[in-house]
């Protein structure tokens, strides 16, 4: 006969194994549903706005078209998702900021992209940053020259060099973790950012939320009259100044500006993937900024 007590062990083992295939199994369900992470959640558990097209939750300034935002109209969003349309063989992501209200409107495809030379403009700031708390210093020598020659090299000129440098001066980690301290979620590595990360680093920038005034009257001096104006700035009327850091490396052709005009001030951030066709995605990108000009300035 079985004792007792090693009976009453053998029924608590077999418990807690149980217990343990179970949940194993209702975790890999989990995994496997629609419900899971990376998808969108039933509309009775969240609101479908609050989340974007790959199913990341959105802060709660970056919500997709819904209530009218400041100097924008349904005749531009219209104007917007026609041009998408037309343009269906692209991947396009749009993020349009208001600076004064802090709301950002997103069109098409928001999610990750690479961003190829669009985050100089987080690298510069986060250079920035690191001066001021006393870390790094702008007449410090990198290369041949001084780090505030660099910063302008990087983002007036793209100069790719200057951008390792900088890099290199700040550290992967300190990048990662500044980053992170302003709500980006950035691997300089793999230099992944969204249309949406990108418009409100930029209203941040401009609002003065990021770096000292003198910091950012440089960095955004050094996004006038850059090496390359054929896109946002190309399509920007007569009285529209457009600071702008734009990005191009292999099917990724990118520009991210803030518009300025009669005290009123905006982000746009228009990513764009295709394969085929370089003057196509120029087009695309200066049809979208003639629309968001005429609807916000003119």
């Amino acid at each position: 006969m079985v004792p007792r007590l090693a009976i009453t062990r053998l029924v608590l083992i077999w418990t807690v194994t149980t217990v343990i295939i179970l949940a194993t199994l209702v975790l890999a369900a989990i995994r496997s549903t629609p419900n899971g992470p990376g998808f969108l959640p039933p509309a009775s558990q969240a609101d479908a706005r609050d989340f974007d097209e790959a199913g990341n939750k959105l802060p709660p300034e970056t919500k997709p078209p819904g209530e009218r935002m400041a100097g924008l109209t349904e005749e531009l969003d219209d104007a917007i998702q026609g041009i998408l349309a037309d343009n269906a063989d692209f991947r396009i992501g749009v993020a349009l900021g208001d600076v004064q209200s802090g709301e950002v409107r997103l069109y098409g495809d928001v999610s990750t992209y690479l961003a190829a030379s669009t985050a100089k403009v987080l690298t510069a700031v986060a250079y920035y940053h690191l001066v001021e708390t006393g870390d790094l210093e702008l007449e410090e020598p990198l290369g041949n020259y001084t780090a505030a020659f660099q910063l302008e090299a990087m983002i007036n000129s793209s100069n790719d060099d200057s951008w390792l440098l900088l890099m290199d001066a700040i550290g992967f980690p300190r990048l990662i973790e500044y980053a992170a301290s302003i709500g980006i979620s950035y691997d300089p590595k793999q230099n992944l950012l969204t249309p949406v990360e990108m418009a409100i680093l930029l209203m941040r920038l401009y609002s003065g939320d990021l770096i000292n005034p003198e910091h950012t009257a440089q960095l955004l001096g050094h996004m006038q009259e850059t090496n390359n104006e054929e896109l946002i700035p190309a399509a920007v009327p007569a009285g529209v100044t457009v600071h702008h850091k734009y990005g191009i490396v292999d099917q990724y052709m990118h520009d991210v500006a803030i518009l300025t005009s009669g005290g009123t001030a905006y982000s746009l951030a228009i990513y764009t993937e295709n394969p085929f066709g370089k003057q196509g995605r120029i087009d695309v990108i200066q049809q979208l900024t003639r629309e968001i000009c005429l609807s916000l300035f003119e």
